[in-house]
């Protein structure tokens, strides 16, 4: 053991009246006496939900992880953790990210653990765990809940996300019947799992590898495969030793790992919402990031990774072909090979050891799947505090693109307008949607890959440049701007912009200005300060996180909650 005392002795080591209340009432649970010798006391923070398909295995994979903790000689408690189900919760599950980021701070800091095991594996879920476990920094290590197996429809299969948007958009260009539109549902999602696309809940189950907060294969193993029970058990021993030797999250996620998960990101063609995740985590670890960053550290990593939305195959067939390993062994020099993980091991020996088994899944840096690819961040006078951008899901003829602006004040004025005929669009027009950032909405949804309207899509036209403060899905795809900050509801320039007010975008030299002299922008600002109304929600968490959230640039934390709270607690309970 360390040298270091647990944290549990404080409460179960203790022969007096303290600590006979705090045996009596966990030995409720069936522990016997034998198990308070000073054996290390892990905590099992589960997001299972039956609300949610991502985690509807997590109940089944905990028992895997206590087995592994008992082995070790260690004693688990599960509790239970706040689940975000992506594709059920209103106005959207970005809004509650940072509450399950508190919730997990809190019971963590709270109880007597000395280390934790993170379950998760929809999209907020992981950085949600990840984020409030890094403000306690005990000992942790993280566990997807692993992806669901490929879908099916007509012969062929059909990615999570992405073939909803594909159906979608055919189905209002009259190209697909409405009941092959509702049979594909059947097929979608086939088993437990998050989606099966590189959105984002594998996007993040694939960067908790490349951080170094997870044990290797952790991203690509199916849900229902019956190695994930194995990693499981790993995962259930691992923790132990982690405790023994305290190695905590701020020794494993440092500025080194984070510029590993940018790398990995652009390589497998992760989902644009990492970006706020990732900086939101690095806020919590007070480790240096900027959005900035994303750019400048990957824009010499390919795409690596042929999978949609960006490319072909599924996440089945990323196991099948490597998985993240294997990835990070093809990024060679360019990945942070001597950084530490919970395995034990430096990230070098995990992608030593790792092989491609299809190279129509997993290229090399000669012959890549695409181009460097990742985030593009640009600025200019319409996003001051930086916009992104995801080239490899983007068209490359539109990369580069002047044209007039098509405005919607917010989400509802989208959706009474953009199927009207006599809407004055053309396919060069860019459509801007304001009203969907952090603030705005509240939340920050997952809206901006709006759809585009009929007259452009019965024309043949599959794409235009789209502008908002919103995010996307990571199964989405499409010339997409997307995180402009400051935001509209936050008086960003964004909110200046009026029909017919031509933009530039210029991708290869990251700008994006509004054509607008100063002048003009500065009456239209004093107009908008006075049109302005207070938020539309006034209690309870809205309120909180509508006056305290952070702009996208900065992770879209709450001001209050960036860094850490130590896990110390001084004081009893009675």
């Amino acid at each position: 053991m360390a040298d270091k005392p647990l944290r549990s002795t404080k409460s179960y080591g203790k022969l007096d009246r303290d600590g006979f209340i705090h045996r009596s009432w966990i030995k409720a649970t069936g522990l016997p006496d034998h198990v308070f010798d000073g054996r290390p006391i892990i905590g099992i923070a589960n997001t299972w939900s039956e609300l949610v398909t991502c985690q509807i295995g997590l109940r089944d994979l905990a028992e895997f992880v206590k087995r592994g903790v008992w082995e070790a000689g260690g004693v688990p408690i599960e509790f239970p953790a706040m689940s975000l189900p992506e594709t059920q919760m209103r106005p959207t599950a970005m809004l509650f990210r940072n509450l399950l980021a508190m919730e997990v701070e809190e019971s963590i800091r709270a109880n007597p653990i000395d280390g934790v095991v993170l379950l998760g594996g929809c999209d907020k879920t992981t950085p949600g765990l990840l984020m409030g476990a890094a403000s306690v920094d005990i000992p942790a290590i993280f566990l997807s809940s692993g992806s669901m197996l490929n879908g099916k429809f007509q012969g062929r299969d059909i990615g999570s996300g992405t073939d909803v948007w594909r159906f979608s958009e055919a189905v209002r260009a009259g190209e697909m019947s409405l009941a092959d539109f509702m049979s594909a549902e059947a097929g979608m999602s086939r088993s437990a799992g998050v989606c099966n696309t590189m959105g984002t809940a594998s996007t993040m189950a694939s960067l908790t590898e490349a951080l170094g907060i997870s044990l290797p294969n952790n991203a690509a193993l199916p849900a229902v495969d019956s190695r994930r029970k194995v990693l499981a058990h790993l995962t259930g021993n691992r923790i132990v030793q982690l405790v023994k030797d305290d190695v905590k999250p701020s020794d494993i996620m440092t500025r080194e790992a984070f510029e590993n998960a940018i790398l990995l990101h652009a390589a497998i063609g992760g989902s644009t919402n990492a970006v706020v995740h990732l900086l939101a985590l690095a806020g919590r670890l007070g480790v240096p990031l900027s959005l900035r960053d994303f750019d400048e550290i990957a824009r010499d990593a390919p795409l690596l990774v042929d999978l949609m939305p960006s490319g072909r195959y599924l996440m089945e067939d990323f196991c099948y072909a490597g998985g993240v390993p294997a990835v990070m062994a093809e990024l060679g020099p360019l990945f942070r090979r001597g950084a530490l993980t919970v395995a034990g091991v430096t990230q070098g020996e995990i992608a030593a050891g790792a092989k491609v088994w299809n190279r129509d899944v997993i290229g090399t840096l000669e012959a890549p799947v695409g181009p460097s690819s990742g985030v593009w961040v640009l600025s200019g006078n319409l996003c001051p505090q930086g916009a992104i951008l995801k080239p490899s899901a983007a068209t490359p003829a539109l990369l580069t693109h002047r044209g007039r602006a098509v405005v919607f004040e917010d989400i509802e004025d989208y959706h009474a307008r953009i199927d009207d005929p006599d809407l004055e669009v053309d396919e060069t027009s860019i459509l801007v949607l304001k009203g969907c950032g952090p603030k705005g909405y509240p939340g920050m949804p997952e809206v901006g890959n709006m759809a585009l309207p009929p007259k452009i899509l019965k024309a043949g036209v599959t794409d235009m440049v789209r502008i908002s403060d919103a995010r996307m899905s990571g199964t989405a795809y499409g010339t997409v701007i997307l995180h402009v900050a400051p935001e509209a509801a936050a008086g960003g320039p964004l909110a200046l912009v009026r029909n017919g007010d031509e933009i530039a975008l210029d991708g290869p030299n990251r700008t994006l200005d509004l054509l607008v002299d100063d002048a003009e922008l500065a009456r239209r600002r004093a107009e908008w300060q006075a049109s302005r109304k207070p938020p539309a929600y006034d209690r309870g968490w809205y309120r909180l996180y509508i006056d305290t959230v952070l702009q996208a640039d900065r992770g879209v934390d709450l001001d209050f909650l960036v860094g850490k709270s130590s896990a110390e607690v001084t004081r009893e309970s009675h």
